[in-house]
């Protein structure tokens, strides 16, 4: 029997590569970490999921404070602002969450930390700085970067990406924005409210591609009032560096040609995985510009080798990363056939309104062919949303022929937390007369959820042939009581 210095090696150190290395430390593995950066956490602490909702929240608080006349509340105009003191608090946020993410904590749960580029030598061995470490098994979690167009000049003009977006030293007073994705649009509407002039540059015809147009368009109205300017349909043809300010030249769908210029230029157009210098060619581990191939045991093609997160392109979020960690303890540490299920992957974009799905929506409906019915429910119709003057936004529920259910998408107040009465609902299995039954306090955001529901079951608790039964019912019983007493 072959000899490994360790049971179970890690590379990668965000949020599938950590989860994974406690869970098979705590569960007993000698288990080792390799992580490329000097610090722990990932793409989702230091770039990614932390420092953007904290400087969203900045941005929020900046946004309500200029409209207090609109609450009844003395008429305020802020000061500009000092993004030093915006990026001094986001760091500060980042420093706490980094002690659960030291190298300390994952030493005292029993894991081996070591820092470095690590390059596979066979199926069970990598090099890393002069060392060979091997495992009898590995977890490949390097995740993703940015993807960088060959749009012409881009490579030669300064540009940033979400690695710099949050350290800038100063606000940018003009940002041109690449792409309308969900980091590029969070980026676009805060910027924006910190004072930045903001445009967003988008080759389809909508924001958030992945959402249902009807949805997306509801964000990018709320955006476009907020001073956005948006150039949809168009492609870019060039861009420039000028100096102390960059010019994108843009094709409309018509010909027509377009300059945008403006001092900062973030380009947002999607995540490409971290591949590179693995030495995954040497050892036979397939991949592709997506990412690593794997099954749904994310088994890679040495099934030995495990990729969960980013890595793999499947779906590139931190609780999607989390949920793949814990398919990849079951089958490598306990050695049961567990097998990832995406159907009720939830997801949000924390735009204003925030923008939240579970399951499928009407793109993914079309696109597998089914037959679905919609039932949706504005937010103007919501007592708590009228008393926060939060009335934009809707609830669209879609069930399949057999009216089952086959997705909720929510743009409004609080979305993100609202769709989460879905994933216990979809997830249990709950019928939804048990979600349109169930009490909710008054009032409440959340009683948008019972009453999507509610309205699917109204015209069937008021059909024409329960109100005749209830006739009948009720005439019967005005007979029987009619007769004489003894």
């Amino acid at each position: 029997m072959a000899h490994f210095d360790y049971d179970i090696g890690v590379i990668g150190g965000g949020a599938a590569g950590l989860s994974v290395t406690s869970g098979a430390a705590q569960l007993g593995a000698k288990t080792i970490l390799i992580e490329k950066e000097p610090m722990l956490g990932g793409d989702c602490l230091h770039y990614g999921c932390v420092p953007s909702k904290t400087l969203i929240k900045s941005a929020h608080m900046y946004q309500s404070m200029k409209m207090a006349d609109q609450y009844g509340l003395p008429s305020v105009t802020p000061g500009p602002v000092d993004f030093s003191q915006v990026v001094a608090r986001i760091k500060g946020v980042i420093d706490e969450i980094q002690k659960h993410d030291s190298v300390q904590r994952f030493n005292k749960l029993g894991a081996e930390v070591a820092f470095g580029a690590p390059r596979f030598r066979d199926e069970h061995l990598v090099e890393l700085g002069g060392r060979t470490i091997s495992a009898k098994k590995w977890v490949v979690a390097t995740g993703s970067s940015p993807s960088l167009p060959a749009f012409p000049g881009l490579e030669g003009t300064p540009h940033i990406t979400n690695r710099e977006i949050f350290y800038l030293e100063r606000l940018p007073k003009s940002l041109i924005v690449l792409g309308a994705g969900p980091i590029a649009v969070e980026m676009a509407q805060a910027f924006a409210r910190l004072g930045s002039e903001v445009t967003v540059i988008q080759r389809s015809n909508q924001i958030l591609s992945r959402e249902d147009k009807d949805m997306a368009d509801l964000v990018m109205a709320a955006m476009a009032r907020e001073g956005v300017v948006f150039h949809l349909e168009v492609g870019v043809e060039g861009v420039q560096d000028l100096g102390d300010q960059r010019r994108i030249t843009i094709k409309t769908k018509s010909g027509e040609i377009r300059e945008v210029v403006g001092d900062t230029v973030l380009v947002a157009l999607g995540r490409s995985p971290n591949i590179k210098g693995l030495g995954l060619e040497a050892i036979d581990v397939e991949f592709s510009r997506r990412g690593i191939v794997v099954d749904n045991r994310l088994r890679t093609s040495q099934p030995h080798i495990y990729a969960p997160g980013d890595i793999n392109g499947a779906y590139q979020f931190t609780h999607a990363a989390g949920y793949e960690a814990g398919i990849v303890i079951s089958n490598a540490i306990f050695h049961l056939p567990r097998k990832a299920n995406y159907t009720w992957l939830p997801w949000a974009t924390y735009c204003d309104p925030e923008l939240a799905s579970i399951g499928m929506n009407e793109k993914a409906a079309q696109k597998a062919g089914l037959d679905y019915t919609t039932w949706v429910e504005e937010f103007s119709g919501n007592d708590r949303a009228l008393a926060e003057g939060r009335l934009q936004g809707q609830i669209k529920m879609i069930l399949n022929n057999r009216e089952k259910p086959l997705g909720v998408q929510i743009c409004g107040p609080h979305a993100g937390e609202l769709i989460s009465e879905w994933v216990a609902v979809l997830n249990g299995r709950m019928k939804l007369s048990g979600l349109a039954g169930a009490i909710h306090p008054y009032p409440t955001l959340a009683e948008i959820n019972k009453r999507v529901a509610g309205s699917y079951l109204a015209p069937k608790i008021f059909s024409a042939t329960v109100k005749k039964w209830l006739k009948f019912f009720f005439k019967y019983r005005g007979d029987m009581g009619s007769g004489s007493g003894p």
